[in-house]
């Protein structure tokens, strides 16, 4: 029992926007379902069915998340299954009702892009003004307060706007700092770990082939010493901007060490493998240069086996690497020996 709640609590730490869509869908369960009790129990059956359709669409989306990882649908659904029954709720109820609009700009603001859930305020705001002018007085005692009302609303929005737009540009600056080298741009090695388990967890369940590819610069403590630090900087730099360009939207490029680096192939064999490392070597010949002239690569794969551990994947790669450097370097190596039934388990 003690493992399981610990694992939550991790799980909650490592996923901000899990984290919040439960803390949210707690709260609002544990604030709505007197309502929806003491309003059945007066007879107010639309009101009290709105309430419930709130209650079970918030537990729902919060199991759908926690099961799924998915956070962004049952964001949205929420944010348009409550902006609907608020609505309602403050239709039925008038200047009692219009008192969850301010909570559901709050909820909004938490549960999607700051741009939807202005949006979504809006065409709550739009559908309870349009409401009060057709039938006056259901909604809003007087004109005054269907404008102080307008007034209030679209300050609170657009101050959560301004505070939510700032909040979720440093939440991405942040998991760019946490996951990315801050030269090259390239994943760093933290990810790495996790991107190589991910692969070998998706050959056990699913047989989804992975391979990677070592990377190693030659030479390149002679580029520093003789043209200085910033120079190797920027031909890195370059290599980073270079890969980027030479492969696959799913593939991952990772610095490894200070001029090594690591290539991810999702869903690759090893041709598509032999393939992938002539291209780029191409490409690397012919593009890369520092002050000194060309840089080449020298470059160890290996296709990952059944039931292989993920570092004992990653020592052949790096293996073959030795191998490439040892025979000359600007060379490719790739693991060809096939011990799949004989790979360590984990």
């Amino acid at each position: 029992m003690g493992r399981r709640f610990n694992r939550v609590l991790a799980r909650l730490r490592r996923d901000f926007q899990l984290s919040i869509i439960t803390l949210m869908g707690f709260f609002g369960v544990l604030g709505i379902t007197p309502y929806a009790v003491y309003r059945f129990s007066q007879g107010n059956y639309p009101v009290a069915i709105a309430d419930t359709v709130i209650v079970l669409s918030t537990i729902f989306a919060v199991a759908y998340a926690w099961r799924t990882g998915d956070t962004r649908k049952p964001g949205l659904c929420l944010v348009v299954i409550e902006s609907l029954c608020a609505t309602l709720i403050a239709i039925k109820l008038g200047i009692n009702g219009l008192f969850w609009i301010y909570p559901l700009i709050l909820l909004n603001f938490f549960m999607v892009t700051p741009l939807i859930a202005l949006l979504a305020t809006v065409a709550v705001l739009v559908m309870l003004v349009a409401y009060a002018s057709v039938m006056p007085g259901t909604v809003f005692e007087s004109h005054y307060q269907m404008l102080s009302f307008i007034v209030t609303v679209m300050m609170a929005s657009i101050l959560s706007f301004i505070f939510a737009q700032r909040a979720h540009y440093q939440r991405k600056q942040l998991q760019s700092w946490a996951t990315r080298d801050p030269l090259t741009g390239a994943r760093n090695r933290r990810v790495m770990d996790q991107e190589l388990k991910i692969a070998v967890a998706n050959q056990r369940r699913h047989n989804i082939s992975s391979a990677v590819l070592v990377i190693d610069m030659d030479h390149f403590k002679q580029v520093n010493d003789r043209f200085g630090h910033q120079v190797g900087d920027q031909v890195l730099v370059s290599f980073v901007q270079l890969t980027n360009r030479c492969i696959r939207h799913e593939d991952r490029l990772f610095r490894f060490g200070g001029e090594e680096f690591l290539l991810l192939l999702c869903n690759t064999n090893e041709k598509g493998l032999r393939a992938a490392a002539q291209q780029l070597q191409a490409q690397i010949s012919a593009h890369l240069k520092s002050p000194g002239g060309p840089v080449t690569v020298s470059m160890g794969g290996a296709v990952l086996y059944a039931n292989e551990r993920w570092q004992d994947w990653l020592e052949r790669a790096d293996q073959q690497l030795y191998e490439a450097k040892r025979a000359g370097r600007n060379r490719i190596h790739i693991d060809t020996y096939q011990v799949a039934e004989t790979a360590k388990t984990a």
